[in-house]
């Protein structure tokens, strides 16, 4: 049965263009503007084509301006696309928004869900009988929310009177209240701290557990997708510049790993020599953050055995660790390298 299953997602040639009125700069011009009918077109999306799987995790990644909030409003039926095909669940979603609605949880950063003015247990009341909630379900969905995001502290307190980061956890504690087949989460995790971070990952990782939600993530905190994602969208400008699995893309796009030197004793000049003449030939870069750290930059193509080893021999080294490139590096290099003039 699971083989004939829709795909969560499917997208073919989808593409959004707006029209604008055309701006100019300076007073005058800026003036007559404003009264001119002239106008042009814009491109939010061009030509984004992508299939998800359902139970599957994806991060869409993009700078400002780079498509993302748009794709998912089209997703999620609040925009009409300009072109292309697209499918949630089986449904067209701007024709079918209210069908849709039923199996589909949406959270859109600082845009509230939850009434203002009431505490937020009486709106998961309220979700409770207008999503037609088993009680079973409410029970394990409502109970993990509330201990996962701790929200108990201010559970019964007016939304109104709530801060920033308690809303946005009441928020997503709305949108998976009814376990949905398919999440949007558009900057979930907005204005909390670490420690509440963590705590919302973990949310997500046990609702996708337990109920086989899929999972479209946006968002500019890399370590959110990195922690629950299995799977990237990189979008530029509105084109799809990567679809494929996060470990495809760290071994793709990553130019190498950082070796991270900790030393029991200060390194002199002569030391110092001897092992960069030992690594001359290797794609090495040193780099002495203090006279007892050392961050030794290794291209893909160096030998990181060989260069341990080296470090080792001729340094008294008091700790060492590797670490790969995380993910917001690679992403931001990737960037910059798609807007070098060639």
């Amino acid at each position: 049965m699971a083989g004939t299953m829709v795909p969560a997602i499917l997208a073919e040639n989808l593409g959004k263009t707006y029209t604008r009125r055309k701006r100019k700069s300076g007073f005058w011009p800026g003036l007559r503007a404003y009264f001119s009918t002239e106008s042009e077109r814009f491109a939010a999306v061009t030509d984004l084509s992508f299939r998800v799987e359902r139970g599957e995790s994806v991060g869409l990644i993009g700078e400002n301006g780079a498509g993302k909030s748009t794709t998912v409003k089209m997703l999620t039926g609040i925009l009409v696309p300009s072109e292309g095909r697209i499918e949630t669940l089986g449904v067209v979603p701007w024709r079918e928004r209210r069908r849709l609605a039923q199996n589909m949880g949406v959270v859109f950063g600082q845009k509230p869900q939850i009434l203002w003015d009431i505490p937020a247990r009486e709106s998961f009341r309220l979700l409770k009988v207008m999503y037609a909630i088993p009680d079973d379900v409410f029970r394990f969905t409502y109970d993990e929310a509330v201990e996962r995001l701790e929200l108990a502290e201010f559970i019964d307190t007016p939304v109104r009177l709530l801060s920033l980061g308690q809303r946005m956890r009441c928020d997503l504690a709305a949108s998976l209240l009814h376990a949905p087949a398919v999440a949007f989460l558009d900057e979930p995790t907005i204005g909390l701290d670490v420690l509440v971070k963590e705590r919302v990952r973990e949310h997500l990782i046990e609702m996708r557990r337990r109920f086989g939600t899929t999972i479209v993530l946006t968002t500019h905190d890399l370590k959110d997708i990195s922690a629950t994602c299995e799977r990237l969208l990189v979008l530029d400008r509105g084109r799809l510049l990567y679809d494929g699995s996060r470990q495809g893309f760290e071994e793709r796009f990553a130019h190498g790993r950082t070796l991270l030197v900790d030393l029991g004793s200060e390194a002199d000049a002569a030391t110092r020599g001897a092992l960069e003449r030992d690594l001359a030939d290797d794609d090495v870069t040193f780099t002495w953050d203090t006279p007892h750290r050392l961050r030794v930059e290794c291209a893909r193509s160096a030998s990181a055995p060989k260069v341990t080893a080296s470090v080792l021999e001729h340094l008294h080294v008091a700790d060492l660790a590797v670490q790969g490139a995380e993910l917001d590096a690679i992403v931001t290099r990737l960037y910059r390298t798609a807007k070098a003039p060639a």
